[in-house]
């Protein structure tokens, strides 16, 4: 049904990379969940535009499905401006903003700037964010059993309307980019992809994706209901390199929690510890094994072609015949680090201040990054798989 449009799409994104295209098949964006750091990933895509590496292929869990859904549903010369717009939009607060409309306002170190934060976060909690979601006038508490709104502290119905300026849904399932975002069955405890290689995309599958109980209701689809898939899973690596297709990629993960960092010192030190390792990816274990499955997948390619003949139709042989393959897979890893002053509340401190420098994170990250040519080659080991984290000791 789409595939004429599809091919034409093709041609043009052929057309477009030119000859500069990394010897890939596909270039990749992967996007974690994170809430308000998701402005690092924005200045991560600016840098990656710049720089002509478009995705074929983006994916994202909660705020890093918001950003992909951005990408995905604009033309490659929008995608930047779509991105401050809707980033804009919601960390505009007529209070915060006085902070940093006059310089000398501006609140310097880390002691003002924790407690600047801290204020942020307060509003964005008593009020919300723009556009995005807002406390619902009765608690839910005082809201029947079975209600919807019982089931939430915060109304997320904004949302859709600033999905919808944001972001051309025709565009998304014309399948000029694949698109993929990922949200947990509250009913089965599934976790599910919405892929729009198989359904048709809507702003829906969206706000389901990053839909994070208590705070924001489950979000129904097609009579069922969903919350944020990183209650499961919060990086949807594993979709793009080991799903159901697979091809030479060079996958650009944009993390927004650390798996690793410091002893605790405080009870606020737990508190941002444990939402960094509940939320992070743990790449390094995940990257060793897919490396190992990778090297048995080559063998199998290797041994395959020299069986006897009255054994290459075994359904065994069938079997495994679909599981070999020489597909090669660069992985690299940018980190947002964020700041002492920061806190457990940097996933909800809104405030354009802060959002301003997430972003200009991301953005350097990634032109640091993008200075190693061998992110850009093809991996010669015998895995097949090249994984690379350039800033592990934070920014230079």
């Amino acid at each position: 049904m789409k595939s004429k449009a599809l091919h034409t799409k093709l041609a043009e994104r052929k057309s477009q990379f030119g000859n500069n295209r990394p010897p890939f098949e596909c270039i990749a964006l992967v996007l974690q969940g994170g809430g308000a750091l998701g402005s690092y990933q924005a200045g991560v895509y600016e840098a990656l535009a710049e720089a002509d590496l478009h995705p074929d292929w983006v994916a994202g869990i909660s705020i890093g499905a918001i950003n992909a859904a951005i990408i995905a549903g604009n033309a490659p010369e929008e995608r930047v401006n779509k991105l401050k717009g809707f980033w804009t939009t919601i960390t505009a607060h007529p209070i915060l903003d006085l902070f940093t409309a006059h310089e000398h306002l501006t609140p310097r170190g880390d002691l003002m700037r924790s407690f600047f934060n801290q204020m942020s976060s307060g509003f964005a909690m008593l009020s919300g964010a723009a556009g995005f979601f807002e406390p619902r006038r009765l608690a839910p508490f005082f809201h029947p059993h079975g209600m919807h709104e019982a089931t939430s502290f915060y109304d997320t119905r904004k949302l859709k309307t600033t999905l919808e300026r944001f972001v051309d849904f025709d565009r998304i399932n014309s399948g000029v980019m694949r698109f993929s975002v990922g949200a947990v069955n509250v009913r089965n405890g599934n976790f599910v992809y919405f892929d729009n290689q198989r359904d048709v995309i809507r702003p829906e599958h969206v706000m389901a994706s990053g839909s994070l109980p208590p705070g924001f209701p489950a979000v129904e689809i097609d009579g069922e209901f969903y919350w944020d898939g990183g209650l499961v899973s919060n990086t949807p690596l594993q979709w793009v390199v080991d799903g159901e297709t697979r091809q030479d990629t060079l996958a650009f993960q944009v993390d927004l929690w650390p798996a690793q960092g410091g002893l605790p010192r405080n009870l606020n030190d737990v508190a941002t510890r444990q939402k960094d390792i509940q939320y992070s990816s743990r790449t390094r274990a995940g990257t060793d094994q897919f490396k190992k499955i990778q090297r048995i997948r080559g063998a199998l390619a290797n041994l395959l072609p020299n069986l006897p003949p009255e054994l290459q139709n075994i359904e065994d042989i069938e079997l495994l015949k679909s599981v070999a393959d020489h597909k090669v897979y660069n992985i690299v890893q940018l980190i947002y680090r964020s700041r002492q002053y920061e806190g457990h509340s940097k996933d909800y401190e809104f405030s354009s201040l802060t959002m301003k420098e997430h972003w200009q994170a991301g953005y350097k990250d990634a032109e640091l990054t993008l200075r190693h040519p061998k992110i850009l080659e093809r991996p010669i080991n015998r895995e097949g798989v090249s994984s690379f984290d350039l800033l592990k000791e934070g920014r230079q």
